[in-house]
Order: C-alpha cells, then sequence, then structure tokens
C-alpha cells in the first residue's frame, strides 16, 4: 500500500469515522476510483500472497462451499475458485461488486452486494471455508467484535475460518489505518464459538516486512 494511497483512504475514512454511517467510506472509495486501481490501497490485482501460501498447505478444502469477506475487486475469491470451491464473495461496496463482475465477466464466483452486518440470513451456517483478510482491521475498534461474531455466523459444523491480519502488542501504538489488531481482539472469534486450531505470527516479505497474525478457525 503505497504513501499516496493511503492518505487518500485515511482521508475519506475520517469524513465517515464519526458519522452515523461509518462504513459508507468503502463505496466512497471504489466510487470515487472509477476503475483506477491506484486509489485503491490494497488493489493488488493478484492474489494474497499470504492466504496462497496457507491454501497451498491446506489441500483438504476443496470443493465446499466458500465465502469472501470483504471481497474487494475480486483476485482473492477468483483464487478460491479456482482451486475448485463454490465460492460466494461479498463486499459492502456495490461499485466494487460491479468493478470484480467486470475483471471476470466469466467468473464462477457469485459476486454479493452486502453488510457484514445485515447479512443475508441463508448464509447463516452455511459455508464449509471463510476467509476473512484484512476487514477486520479496517473496521472502527468498536465495531470489530461484533464483526467477528457476525463472520464466524457464516459457518457450517466442521467448517475452517482462515483470518489473516496485521498484528501488535497491545502495549504498541495503535497506528494508522490499516490499523494492526491485537491477540485479544482476535479472541472474539473464539467467543463466538469457534476453536483456533492454528496460530502463525510471522514477519511478511514486504518492505519493510510488516507483521502478521494468520489463524485458522474451526466451527465443531
Amino acid at each position: 500500500m503505497s504513501t499516496v494511497n493511503r492518505k487518500i483512504a485515511r482521508t475519506i475514512l475520517k469524513k465517515h469515522l464519526d458519522s452515523d454511517n461509518p462504513l459508507a467510506w468503502f463505496e466512497e472509495l471504489y466510487a470515487r476510483a472509477k476503475d483506477d486501481t491506484q486509489i485503491i490501497p490494497w488493489a493488488d490485482l493478484k492474489p494474497n500472497q499470504n492466504a496462497v501460501d496457507w491454501l497451498d498447505r491446506h489441500g483438504d478444502i476443496d470443493g465446499g462451499r466458500a465465502l469472501t469477506v470483504g471481497s474487494g475487486l475480486g483476485d482473492d475469491a477468483e483464487e478460491l475458485a479456482r482451486r475448485g470451491l463454490q465460492t460466494t464473495a461479498f463486499d459492502i461496496s456495490a461499485s466494487a461488486v460491479a468493478w470484480s463482475r467486470r475483471r471476470f465477466r466469466h467468473s464462477k464466483v457469485k459476486y454479493v452486494q452486502a453488510d457484514l452486518f445485515n447479512a443475508p440470513k441463508p448464509w447463516q451456517g452455511r459455508f464449509d471455508f471463510v476467509l476473512e483478510l484484512y476487514t477486520l482491521q479496517v473496521l472502527p475498534p468498536d465495531l470489530r467484535a461484533e464483526a467477528a461474531h457476525r463472520i464466524a455466523s457464516f459457518l457450517a459444523p466442521g467448517g475452517m475460518l482462515l483470518v489473516i491480519a496485521r498484528g501488535r502488542e497491545p502495549d504498541e501504538p495503535k497506528g494508522k489505518m490499516p490499523w494492526p489488531l491485537t491477540l485479544d481482539e482476535l479472541q472474539s472469534f473464539e467467543a463466538a464459538g469457534l476453536g483456533a486450531i492454528e496460530f502463525e505470527d510471522y514477519w511478511d516479505e514486504e518492505d519493510p516486512p510488516v507483521r502478521r497474525f494468520r489463524v485458522t478457525y474451526r466451527r465443531e
């Protein structure tokens, strides 16, 4: 994420953060971009490498029903579909969803505009695999615990959730968006009834390196 892109995104975020609809900044960001990916800080136009590395190690999720949370421009959802999962991808931004459909006109992915906090009821307990990449960390802190519970609710019995986020210690500065998460904040997934089956705390290969938490949860 470049300095310029972060500045644009943070300016839009700041305008909405204390409003009645703090999540409206996502739609403004994508709508303002008008298909210019340079305006979207997280638009790498390729699957997230941290997720790809995990998927390469876990080949036992093929053929299940998958859900991508905050799907952005669709690259991660397309990767899941390429690996054989029946994939649904949603984003709160209608512009992001429309953009994804234009990029992948013949995709098997079902792209849906939806709000995590008011998601379709048929999604509850439906999915065998849920992918959460960096969505939680760009939400206002007071929404994160509820967001984690909502994400957890999508899992079917035996289903797996993969969460990847920037990480920090509780006594470290909160920083600027994208805000790193603490381990305490990730506890919300276990409070929602999931069991952590794999936890990784590592530095990625960005320049400079970024500390990441990569956690796999299962619904019993």
